[in-house]
């Protein structure tokens, strides 16, 4: 089997989850196990599921035995019916059990991310509002939640704090600019994008006039971002700021955000509001 080549984050991920759950060794496995056995297993969802993290899977126990062979009918992003084997195995029994809890713990974590993700995205179809996520990740996951997201066709925002200026309400009031002076003084540091937060009409219209790159509406209510739309689609401009929504969105609202023709919704609870998929492991000899 061809050797995968990871994001370096991802690749230290692995290392730390086998190295915590292997510790110096699977006593139970080494002793009962003969060395060169080799087996066959099947990893099965027993739910219905966004499916995202085979390529983790596959590193895992590629660590463990370099010839190990794995395959799947289906790719990262799938949506796989309930009781389907989502993935065969074929190498050394003692690194098809001393891998298992790690795979496992990858593709059920990193599947329930990329489910939730559909799970808003069919809820706002057939708007055209794309559904981004947030730098609520899990402390180390966040590379591969974001990849998770990405699989099921979500919007990664800007990964680190470097990626792109964001000014909030805390930067507006230790700087002491206006909008229009923190957009100028950001476009003369630096060529990344530039985006602003905004709490109330007035802020917008200030913030719309600066012309940054994006516009985040945080906790407005659904009247205001009407309002805000209209706006905007009188402004006959080429090059306008793109607008996102973020704050209080869930299932049972989000297609009503939508509905007003917002461009993005961002959404924390695509990584930090999650449920594990039920996917296990059969070893069948």
């Amino acid at each position: 089997m061809k050797k995968l080549h990871l994001h370096p984050d991802i690749e230290r991920l692995i290392d730390l989850a086998l190295r915590e759950d292997i510790d110096a060794g699977d006593i139970t496995t080494n002793i009962f196990v003969p060395r060169q056995m080799i087996s066959r297993a099947y990893m099965v969802t027993h739910e219905t599921a966004t499916i995202a993290g085979f390529d983790i899977v596959k590193r895992v126990f590629q660590k463990l035995d370099k010839n190990v062979v794995i395959s799947s009918p289906y790719k990262d992003g799938d949506i796989v019916p309930a009781n389907k084997h989502i993935l065969e195995i074929r190498g050394k029994t003692q690194a098809l059990l001393m891998g298992e809890r790690v795979a496992l713990n990858f593709i059920s974590h990193l599947s329930a991310i990329a489910t939730n993700t559909t799970a808003f995205i069919q809820k706002v179809y057939p708007y055209k509002t794309k559904i981004v996520d947030t730098r609520k990740t899990t402390p180390g996951f966040r590379i591969a939640e974001k990849q998770a997201i990405r699989y099921a066709k979500g919007v990664n925002h800007r990964l680190n704090l470097n990626d792109m200026i964001l000014i909030k309400d805390n930067h507006h009031l230790i700087c002491h600019l206006s909008i229009a002076q923190m957009v100028q003084k950001a476009r003369r540091k630096t060529k990344r994008p530039i985006g602003i937060e905004v709490e109330n009409f007035k802020d917008f219209q200030e913030t719309w006039y600066a012309n940054p790159d994006l516009i985040l509406l945080d906790n407005m209510t659904q009247t205001q971002i009407k309002q805000i739309m209209a706006f905007a689609k009188k402004d006959k401009r080429a090059r306008k700021p793109a607008l996102e929504v973020s704050g209080g969105i869930n299932l049972k609202n989000i297609r009503s955000f939508a509905k007003t023709g917002i461009e993005r919704i961002s959404i924390g609870a695509l990584t930090h509001t999650k449920k594990t998929v039920n996917i296990s492991m059969e070893i069948v000899n």
